[in-house]
């Protein structure tokens, strides 16, 4: 396994301003919301630093990624995240339970959680709320419970989704206020798309209106420094700069495995002879490399048919949010691009099969968006 670029400062900062606001950082309570773009660790630092050093505090952690399965509900995935967690803390003999009283300093020969509702009803019809839940596991374990939503934006694209956002704004709203509440319920949103995640704290209709969204911090020049160094240790000579792999990791847009890649090019390409020095060829390789990194998303696209391809780019050329991409004006633009007649009813499907690619997301009634902005910006640049 890949060694992991670790982060624990910024854990630890993030985690204090979570667990321990001061007073400019109060309203953190109300959701965090980062935006960052797709492979740029967002993931990795949320799993590998940020929840260990949570849980290190004292919290109860539940993380849940929406993109895990994209053909399942947000709030199914969110709703079986929590009674995961839930069912841990009500065995006796979990490591999580265990964790958390020695943490805490709870019972150590104590019972696991008991909550007054049937887990597998959590949700449901005539079954708890995620309101009661969470106030159950913040007053028995007497501290701060963290739901961790990671690409939070999917939450927006079906109705079952933005009641899901509504029913932990409920949550949060039940248990924050309460003058000698044990604990809080804290909102983690993370995604990929800058503009949706930012919607959610922007628009008055949104659940969390009002929260705070700030931009994912990436990877800088100590992963650089870092990675550079590791390859010196093992013996490898042929190395860009520090100025020039800092400029090559810029172009892939932070993405860590890019970068390897790109690294991994130039190690080839030294090898065969060149005779161009490393920082004469790491430029040109992520130049490169950059433009492939879209291309496997692009490549669902092409293989869906000429349609999906008309539909994508009238999607990506849009500015903010596409609207009207099933009407009789699109149709006729569709049929100019791939030269024939579209009928309106030809669109859904090809738009379900956009959807199912994970390529678009649906945005709203009618308004649609390019998932990956990364994506989008390739596409311009090929297409302006």
């Amino acid at each position: 396994m890949a060694e992991v670029f670790r982060r624990p400062r910024l854990a630890a900062e993030l985690a204090g301003r979570l667990l321990h606001p001061g007073v400019l950082d109060e309203g953190l309570r109300s959701g965090l919301f980062l935006s960052g773009l797709r492979r740029t660790g967002k993931t990795t630092f949320l799993r590998t630093d940020l929840v260990p050093e949570l849980e290190a505090q004292g919290a109860v952690v539940i993380y849940v990624d929406l993109w895990s399965d994209t053909r399942v509900s947000p709030a199914q995935l969110v709703q079986a995240a929590v009674r995961r967690t839930l069912d841990e803390l009500a065995t006796p003999a979990s490591p999580l339970l265990a964790r958390l009283r020695r943490i805490r300093g709870l019972d150590p020969g104590g019972m696991g959680f008991r909550f007054g509702f049937q887990l597998e009803q959590l949700g449901q019809s005539g079954g708890a709320t995620l309101a009661q839940a969470f106030t159950e596991v913040v007053d028995q374990a007497r501290g701060d419970v963290v739901l961790i939503v990671d690409e939070v934006q999917q939450a927006i694209t079906t109705e079952e989704g933005n009641q899901m956002l509504l029913a932990l704004k409920a949550a949060r709203d039940a248990i924050n206020p309460r003058p000698v509440t044990p604990g809080h319920f804290l909102l983690l949103g993370t995604g990929s798309h800058r503009a949706l995640v930012s919607e959610l704290t922007a628009r008055r209709n949104q659940a969390f209106a009002g929260a705070t969204s700030l931009p994912y911090p990436v990877l800088d020049q100590d992963y650089v420094s870092h990675v550079l160094q590791r390859l010196r240790e093992t013996g490898v000579r042929q190395l860009p700069s520090q100025e020039t792999a800092w400029s090559a990791f810029q172009t892939l847009g932070h993405r860590p495995e890019e970068f390897l890649r790109a690294l991994g090019q130039l190690q080839a390409s030294s090898s065969t002879g060149s005779g161009l020095e490393p920082d004469q060829l790491m430029p040109v390789i992520a130049a490169t490399l950059r433009g492939s990194a879209a291309d496997l998303e692009l490549q669902k696209v092409e293989q869906i048919g000429g349609l999906a391809l008309a539909i994508f780019d009238r999607v990506a050329q849009a500015e903010g949010q596409a609207r009207g991409i099933f009407s009789a004006e699109a149709a006729a633009a569709y049929g100019e691009v791939i030269g024939r007649e579209v009928r309106v009813e030809e669109i859904q499907p090809v738009v379900n099969d956009l959807l199912a690619a994970n390529v678009l997301m649906r945005l709203g009634h009618g308004l649609y968006g390019v998932t990956d902005p990364f994506v989008q910006d390739i596409w311009r640049e090929r297409h302006p």
